[in-house]
């Protein structure tokens, strides 16, 4: 069997899809990824999966662009032929569900996260509704990250229930990402793992590192992840980096060996505006790490208030800076102990297991469907 995987980066398969298509390498299934090449190519290449690239700006609703997109998944799809398609992010998932239906390719989509031009009011808003609409009900079935995505995609009539199954995110590798408990004699050490947007919390971060480095002096705050000034909604490079000169903030840049970054933490921290699930908070819930996080969809499903973590308010570095203080103020045996709850839950809830099997089982149906189909015929 031939599955096209398709996502807006090949930096999102490697770090996040990496364990889903392994396993279906190991049945036998030939795996055709499809996304714009970047410096992990190689990488997906030498464990066996074919690699298909394909320009496509993950940020904008240029018509002309977008069409060419849809054209390209279209003769794409019609060389490849896969057995099913599996869209990630918002423009497979729009774009890829039409091409494939015109094909008569089963599709199933995952709503990773609703995106910032589905957050913001506005005419780009109105429009990823309307292709929302036109593309969805095409798709054969949908997972979504946090029953608040679901249910708001219910409530615009952009999906029928009987397509949507909500998934735990992307899961987490529970092997991989082990309880890793820090020395109790370094410094207390907060981490922020994001790419470095608005929507990601940044400027509330910092705000709040700001705010407790005057009364706690020899408490670190770090920050690691990617600038992305050109999307319009980045946090620019300088403003990082004064926060840097003025003492109160370490940063580094993104890292594949994000385990080891979190095991030089005491706590995670991650004040999103909204996520599918983020796998920040998974992995480092895996990790046995408190979680700090918002009050916002996905956010709020990995972290439980005063057992593994804290919740704050969205848009705002007061209530981040106080919900940190909450944690600062535990007993060492108190903060050990909320890490342990948040590895409890990554085992109860948020193994990467219970993701795979959700596929599986969703590709068979599918093909069980299929085999059915052209048997009447």
């Amino acid at each position: 069997m031939r599955i096209a995987v398709v996502v807006n980066t090949a930096w999102n398969v490697y770090n996040f899809r990496l364990g889903l298509l392994t396993e279906f390498q190991r049945k036998g299934y030939e795996i055709h990824i499809v996304a714009p090449a970047d410096e992990y190519v190689p990488g997906l290449k030498a464990l066996g999966f074919y690699f298909h690239s394909l320009e496509m700006p993950s940020k904008g609703t240029n018509p002309l662009s977008d069409l060419r997109l849809l054209w390209q998944l279209r003769m794409l799809y019609s060389r490849i032929r896969p057995s099913v398609c599996l869209h990630y992010t918002i423009k497979p998932n729009l774009y890829g569900t039409l091409a494939a239906s015109w094909l008569g390719i089963p599709v199933i989509n995952n709503v990773t996260g609703l995106g910032t031009a589905f957050i913001r009011p506005g005419l780009i808003n109105r429009i990823v509704r309307i292709l929302y609409k036109i593309a969805f009900p095409k798709a054969d079935k949908i997972f979504f990250q946090n029953q608040d995505d679901l249910q708001l995609f219910l409530t615009y009539q952009l999906v029928h229930a009987e397509q949507c199954e909500l998934l735990p995110g992307s899961g987490v590798n529970l092997e991989k990402f082990k309880p890793s408990p820090k020395r109790p004699q370094e410094p207390l050490v907060f981490l922020m793992v994001a790419r470095i947007l608005v929507d990601k919390g940044v400027r509330e971060y910092l705000e709040a590192a700001n705010q407790l480095s005057k009364k706690y002096t020899s408490i670190r705050f770090l920050l690691i992840g990617a600038f992305d000034e050109a999307s319009g909604f980045g946090v620019k490079k300088e403003e990082v980096m004064k926060a840097v000169d003025l003492g109160y903030l370490e940063y580094q840049p993104f890292t594949d060996q994000i385990s080891e970054a979190y095991a030089c933490a005491d706590a995670v921290v991650l004040p999103s505006y909204r996520e599918g699930t983020p796998k920040t908070l998974l992995e480092a819930a895996a990790m046995a790490k408190p979680l700090i996080s918002t009050l916002a969809p996905g956010c709020k499903d990995v972290v439980r208030e005063g057992l593994n973590g804290f919740l704050c308010e969205v848009r705002n570095a007061t209530s981040l800076a106080a919900s940190m203080e909450k944690f600062i103020l535990l007993s060492a045996e108190e903060k050990i102990n909320m890490g342990m709850e948040s590895r409890k839950l990554a085992e109860k809830n948020f193994d990467e297991k219970l993701v795979i099997k959700a596929y599986e089982n969703a590709i068979d149906q599918l093909l069980s469907y299929q085999t059915k189909k052209r048997k009447s015929q």
